[in-house]
């Protein structure tokens, strides 16, 4: 079997397994005394996160360089990291939500990727001139983490929405989530269990403590691009549509980051911005390039 065709295998095999870790969650959130489907989730997400690296590992060997170069590549990198992340966050948390969150949109990237995207898009050509450079593998690979860590964090703190949804939470303890929590004043019929304020309160530390991970990686990515645009382009920032996206993101969980820590804001706040930080990220990973302007247009769209 060619590198070519093991690649056809392992997307169709991604994406076969993640479509059967979101039929599990999904069963095991309708039928939560099914405990043992979870820990089946988490296998199936554990072996779509092998068959992305051995991918992108064929990719690699195939073309020569760093397989993060076109849309392809980058999505099933973003799926990759957003494998590790959830495995990361279910370790933590021990709770079938965070499958839930986490499977319909790795689905929703691997069909993009594998069934949308037209077939000249998905093969490996020799890379443009403005992407032969080292800072490919530095800048892109530490962006596309932290675009990862980010989505998973915000999708961790819209399940902590879902769960308070109504209910008048208030979280009292260190902004670094050392667990002391304690629900607020309510009235008898509106206080949420004893099981999901400790689900509540994992969940809002989770998606901090994986918010606080992604965001000095998606720093470091913007210093590293702008070193790279200064070699490739003359200037270290243009105001390009993507860069200027990438610095909205940064605004944006810098602001969440803040809040946590100077202003010990904890439990629906946060999780708010949070929530408006994931569709800030797939508008600068993606809406940008949707336009086919801007310096980064290539290698994507147009």
């Amino acid at each position: 079997m060619d590198l070519v065709s093991l690649q056809a295998l392992l997307g169709n095999l991604s994406f076969a397994v993640l479509f059967g870790a979101l039929l599990v969650y999904w069963v095991n959130l309708a039928f939560p005394n099914f405990n043992y489907l979870n820990t089946v989730g988490t296998i199936l997400i554990a072996i779509a996160n092998l068959a992305i690296a051995a991918l992108l590992g064929s990719r690699w060997l195939e073309a020569g360089y760093f397989p993060i170069s076109n849309l392809y590549e980058s999505l099933f990198f973003l799926a990759w990291g957003i494998t590790l992340v959830h495995l990361f966050a279910e370790r933590m948390t021990r709770s079938r939500l965070v499958g839930v969150f986490t499977s319909p949109i790795l689905l929703g990237i691997s069909a993009f990727a594998t069934l949308t995207l037209p077939a000249d898009m998905q093969i490996s050509e020799p890379l443009v001139p403005a992407l032969k450079s080292n800072w490919l593998m530095m800048h892109v690979s530490v962006m596309m983490l932290s675009y990862s860590a980010l989505l998973v964090g915000s999708l961790v703190a819209i399940a902590f929405l879902l769960i308070t949804w109504g209910q008048k939470v208030e979280l009292r303890g260190s902004s670094v989530g050392s667990g002391s929590y304690r629900l607020g004043q309510r009235n008898l019929d509106d206080t949420l269990t004893l099981e999901k304020l400790t689900l509540a309160d994992t969940l809002d530390n989770i998606s901090y403590r994986i918010i606080g991970l992604g965001f000095p990686l998606l720093t470091i990515g913007i210093i590293a691009g702008a070193v790279w645009a200064n070699e490739a382009w003359g200037s270290y920032w243009s105001w390009d549509p993507k860069e200027t996206w990438a610095l909205i993101t940064w605004l944006v969980y810098a602001a969440y980051l803040h809040s946590r820590i100077s202003r010990g804001w904890q439990g629906r706040k946060p999780a708010l911005l949070a929530s408006a930080g994931f569709l800030v990220v797939w508008v600068c990973y993606l809406g940008v390039n949707l336009l086919g302007k801007g310096l980064h247009s290539y290698g994507w769209f147009l």
